[in-house]
């Protein structure tokens, strides 16, 4: 867990807020951060294809609370946790940063 000093004041933030993170924590990287406190996290995985006796790339897509207190970026490789549903699509939240990129700005 990010252990920060800065109140975000965000009621939907697991460490300020009244959200406990349960279930399933995932790995991934951020492709996305258009949406307002929202993440899109992605995490490409090989299926098997029986009938054709070979494997398939494919991917998930989540849509993550990103608190303010965390604010991960695009290229971020996250860590995030399952919690209660959030909004209509969100039912995950960026728990954690693991690795930043370099971003050249």
């Amino acid at each position: 867990m990010v252990k920060t000093n800065e109140n975000c004041g965000d009621p939907k933030c697991f460490i300020h807020g009244n959200v406990k993170v349960r279930g399933q924590v995932l790995i991934g990287t951020v492709v996305s951060t258009k949406a307002k406190k929202t993440a899109i996290v992605e995490r490409p995985r090989l299926i098997y294809l029986t009938k054709y006796k070979r494997y398939a790339k494919t991917r998930s897509r989540y849509a993550a609370h990103n608190p303010s207190c965390i604010n991960a970026q695009v290229g971020d490789k996250v860590k995030i946790g399952e919690c209660r549903k959030l909004s209509r699509t969100k039912t995950w939240t960026v728990t954690e940063i693991v690795k930043k990129t370099d971003r050249k700005e």
